[in-house]
């Protein structure tokens, strides 16, 4: 049975690096982990350093959002013999792929390994904990944390859903040693990914004030106006802290997966329905006003995000020169990908026409352009979506009888401004438009890939692909996937 390594010294590597601006008391090469984990402050550094973590471009920062995975869906223009290029014909033999899934494999399990350094401590060093709750919640985080990436990891790298013996089989690391980790099988690893995720629920309810206030109060923590004042500055924006409905919302997601519907009915349906003190509803859809305000990225929509300092020069490193971009044209936006509707808000506001110094003229995504200064709290928009309210009205139009499907996928739809489609008749009809908002609607997420991945969507219904693409959703097992 093939076997995976974690090495201890790059989490050593990873706190080191990643965490400096909250262990600087001592030099970087001599934190050691008893130092780090000596206080419950030590606990809540190290969880930041997870986050951060996780933030690497060789993750969510860019390869798993609009980086490497969507270039396997061609989402952006290419230059002939490049990475982007080979991936785009789901090349894995090319060296330069291999390099990059190599990155995202390894980097995960580092983050990984992170979060394990820190369950283990939480068990030895408990007593260190003096504040009510935050013991709780950071066991909670961790463990639902490591539930989000081993499930990230398995939708990359493991069999499509309907063809589990077909495909890779995966480690899921639990422990932080230097020990070989066994891979297990599908339905093994799937065990472990929804134990995790009930201990994490389960762990953190009590505590969370995202169960208490609204997403609001929430946002803006001792803000003017907001009815949250947190005693401890660790529990403000829980909105981009791996929170109670960012669990529930993963559980939905890794629900439908797995072929669970029911489950991922269920899990969504708890997020969707949440109300706040007043009766409102506590996750909303968007709307065009935040469109009009510039909040491109849908932050109102975010169950969880991670709060991305720098995404202002993410965005003009990538989008503003357009190094990712597609089409020369207007059409091939509100034409091929938005079907020429002329009221969603998507087709009218998301994309841009830019021109370069040389004249040429692309069409480049807003999604990630944010102002960089002279912002509130509440227009701060610096963040990289983890989990969205949209997607769950995604999957409960598809996991609710039919007729209750038809209302999830139309009040969807009323949010976006494309209230005026027809109609799906069937459950295969239905299926076929709420993929197509799939690829719309998280188009630079990297969910779409999935996707078409868990449906096993053939060639012609996927966007953009290139005419000499052989479309294999198996991707090989990275080859830093064992050291010799």
């Amino acid at each position: 049975m093939k076997k995976h390594i974690i090495i201890a010294s790059l989490v050593g590597s990873l706190f080191l690096s990643s965490c400096n601006k909250f262990l600087d008391v001592l030099p970087r090469t001599q934190i050691p982990a008893d130092k780090l984990f000596d206080s419950e402050q030590g606990f809540k550094d190290a969880l930041a350093g997870v986050y951060i973590s996780a933030k690497s471009k060789t993750a969510y920062g860019q390869a798993l959002t609009f980086g490497t995975i969507e270039s396997l869906l061609s989402s952006w223009d290419v230059t002939p013999n490049t990475v982007e290029q080979q991936l785009g014909l789901f090349n894995y033999a090319d060296n330069r792929v291999i390099d990059q899934f190599n990155a995202i494999f390894a980097q995960q399990y580092v983050t990984i390994a992170a979060i394990n350094s820190i369950l283990q401590n939480l068990e030895s060093n408990k007593s260190v904990f003096k504040n009510q709750g935050i013991y709780q919640v950071i066991k909670a985080e961790c463990l639902g944390l490591r539930a989000y990436i081993h499930f990230d990891l398995m939708r990359l790298y493991g069999p499509i859903p309907t063809e589990p013996a077909t495909g890779n089989q995966l480690a899921y690391v639990t422990e932080f040693n230097r020990e070989i980790h066994q891979h297990i099988s599908y339905d093994e690893y799937k065990s472990k990914i929804f134990t995790d995720l009930k201990l994490a629920e389960e762990l953190i309810k009590e505590f969370d004030p995202m169960l208490t206030y609204s997403m609001n109060d929430v946002r803006n923590p001792n803000g003017a106006g907001s009815n949250y004042k947190p005693l401890d500055d660790f529990m403000s924006y829980r909105n981009m802290r791996f929170n109670y409905y960012a669990m529930k919302a993963l559980e939905s997601r890794a629900s439908l997966w797995y072929g669970e519907k029911e489950n991922a009915y269920r899990a969504a349906k708890e997020v969707i329905d949440a109300k706040d003190t007043n009766g409102d509803s506590k996750f909303k859809l968007a709307t065009g006003k935040e469109y009009t305000a510039t909040n491109y990225i849908l932050t109102s929509e975010h169950i969880f995000g991670l709060y991305a300092f720098d995404l202002a020069k993410t965005y003009t490193d990538n989008f503003g020169n357009a190094t990712y971009r597609k089409g020369t044209s207007t059409t091939t936006i509100t034409n091929q990908l938005y079907g020429n509707t002329g009221t969603d808000f998507r087709e009218s506001s998301l994309w841009n026409m830019i021109t370069l110094s040389n004249g040429s003229k692309y069409n480049v995504i807003r999604k990630f352009w944010v102002t960089a200064d002279n912002v509130t709290v509440l227009t701060d928009y610096k963040q990289l979506p983890m989990i969205r309210t949209s997607e769950l009205y995604l999957i409960l139009a598809e996991t609710a009888p039919f007729t209750e499907g038809l209302e999830y996928l139309k009040t969807f739809r009323a949010n976006r401004n494309i209230s005026g489609l027809a109609i799906p008749g069937d459950v295969p009809t239905l299926q076929n438009e709420i993929i197509k908002e799939y690829r719309k609607e998280f188009y630079g997420e990297g969910q779409a890939f999935y996707a078409y991945k868990r449906l096993n969507i053939p060639k012609p219904q996927i966007l953009f692909a290139p005419s000499n693409a052989v479309v294999n959703y198996l991707l090989p097992m990275p080859t830093v996937e064992s050291i010799n």
